[in-house]
């Protein structure tokens, strides 16, 4: 793709965040750990920004019970690698984007395995509470930029998410978790005035329970319990997205 096919597409981004800071967008390499629900919707929004360079990393297929939340969800791909599928489609937005797809889970034992020094920005949209925290752990060990996701199941009303610092979440039962298994077990300040200079995206409306469903699973983004739909899933990612882009224009 030439410099003016890249301007055509992408002309909007350099017209609110500056020339400088699309270029910088091209240059940089941004790393997603777990597209599903919300995951899949920071690839979107990501590749529709002129973002260089991806890592994708996800071990799961498509299922019919995605349908309802994440973006690669289709009659036709059902059964398909989701990175693979997302792959694909970055590659019909943005065809000079360089795309890493790895089909595999991240492991509290090893996270570090796909994470690289060369990379601006790590999302983590994994959803258990000791994976979050290993992958977190390992970002902060090797001074890569990290940003966190908290759960998006049983929620619906997207204009109670925020963002703040992983130290200051409330209503999250799976940052809660996350946050204190980064203080036992990875020296995370315990002092509550400390923050964790981690940003964070969560919800601060209440879990909504499904009829005839004693209790909901605390330690997951969408679990089996909980319901989940787009128009919440997504705009964690958005959130998430904004606040990279952000950092990433500031950068010089």
């Amino acid at each position: 793709m030439d410099s003016s096919d890249f301007q055509r597409r992408f002309g909007g981004i350099a017209r609110l965040y500056g020339a400088d800071a699309l270029a910088r967008f091209q240059r940089a390499h941004c790393c997603v750990a777990g597209v599903g629900g919300v995951g899949s919707w920071v690839v979107e929004a990501l590749a529709r920004s002129g973002i260089g360079e991806l890592t994708l990393i996800d071990m799961d297929h498509v299922a019919e019970s995605n349908i309802n939340r994440q973006l690669p969800a289709l009659t036709d791909t059902i059964g398909k690698a989701k990175v693979a599928a997302l792959a694909e489609r970055v590659a019909k937005i943005n065809p000079a984007s360089v795309v890493h797809t790895v089909e595999d889970f991240v492991s509290a034992e090893d996270a570090g395995k796909y994470i690289s020094s060369g990379m601006d920005f790590v999302f983590d949209c994994i959803d258990s509470f000791r994976i979050k925290a290993a992958l977190i752990a390992c970002c902060k060990r090797n001074k890569i930029s990290v940003i966190t996701i908290g759960g998006a199941g049983g929620k619906i009303d997207p204009l109670n998410i925020r963002l703040a610092d992983l130290s200051r979440t409330d209503q999250d039962p799976l940052l809660a978790k996350t946050r204190k298994e980064l203080r036992q077990n990875y020296g995370f300040p315990r002092n509550l005035k400390r923050r964790f200079d981690v940003p964070a995206v969560f919800s601060r409306e209440n879990i909504i329970q499904p009829q005839g469903v004693e209790a909901a699973c605390e330690n997951h983004l969408n679990c089996g319990g909980l319901g989940s739909v787009t128009h919440v899933t997504a705009v964690f990612g958005y959130v998430a997205v904004s606040k990279v882009l952000s950092r990433l224009s500031e950068k010089r």
